[in-house]
């Protein structure tokens, strides 16, 4: 096991080197005094870490900035964050840190971290439907775009993703799809030869229970797919660079979640810039 440990405070750092030494004898410990130390082993060396436990608070490429990069380098590489400050909990919730300890740390919860980790890599993780929302709707699986029988089937998806999960009845979809339909009997009959569609087409790559449906309401299962819009929700600073103003383009529903987005995360690191 490869395990990185960094903090800008050479005291702090020898402290979590004997303490991550203790914990795990027989790991091979890097210690690096900056994030840009150890985000260059990484890039220049092919150095893969197992886990990473590193500071928040560093000059230049601080730990919050470090996980996030090293995570979507390597997915499956433990990040716990050894902190001073109690502050950045949430922060570190936002870049899927797998811990979050405070200085200074002791050889037993280095312990506790690793059998963590270790019982959590031995529990199988659930596949995700991949999905495209920035720019144009598209959807992949197994980095190919999956194919749609009706180009309608397609949208449902669309708008169900859009709602993040929660419960859509017939006549919210009806509104989004069909705005200039009145005839409810009919949207009805659409939706339900729509739905039987995705439901079909999903049970093809093994996904169909990304759609949850009971009596009145239908919805996707949230946990299930990996999409740039909803971990840009959940805070990933790379998923917000790729946000241009754009959503789901083909879609004319979807103009207003763009401009909500656009006012919410555009707008606030422009006014961020100005100062």
């Amino acid at each position: 096991m490869l395990i990185f440990a960094i903090d800008d405070e050479p005291k702090m750092l020898q402290n979590l080197h004997s303490a991550i030494a203790e914990a795990a004898p027989q790991a091979r410990i890097r210690d690096f005094l900056l994030g840009s130390e150890a985000l260059n082993a990484v890039q220049q060396e092919g150095l893969k870490p197992d886990v990473v436990f590193s500071d928040i608070r560093m000059p230049g490429v601080n730990g919050l900035e470090l996980a996030l990069r090293l995570k979507a380098l390597h997915p499956d590489v433990g990040f716990v964050f050894v902190t001073g400050y109690d502050d950045y909990a949430l922060e570190a919730f936002h870049c899927h840190a797998n811990g979050y300890l405070l200085k200074p740390v002791e050889p037993e919860q280095i312990r506790q971290e690793l059998d963590a980790l270790s019982n959590l890599r031995l529990t199988p993780q659930p596949e995700k439907l991949s999905v495209q929302c920035f720019g144009y709707f598209e959807v992949f699986w197994k980095d190919k775009p999956l194919h749609f029988q009706r180009q309608q089937t397609k949208e449902l998806l669309a708008y169900l993703i859009s709602r993040e999960g929660t419960a859509c009845t017939n006549e919210q979809i009806s509104t989004a799809l069909w705005e200039d339909e009145s005839a409810l009997s009919v949207t009805n009959s659409r939706i339900r030869t729509l739905l039987s569609d995705l439901r079909s087409t999903l049970k093809s790559i093994g996904m169909e229970d990304v759609i949850i449906r009971r009596r009145g309401w239908i919805a996707v299962d949230r946990n299930r797919i990996d999409c740039d819009y909803y971990r840009m929700e959940d805070g990933e600073i790379a998923a917000l660079n790729s946000f241009h103003g754009l959503f789901m383009q083909q879609y004319s529903w979807a103009e207003l979640t763009a401009g909500e987005l656009h006012f919410r995360f555009l707008n606030k690191a422009e006014r961020q810039a100005d100062y």
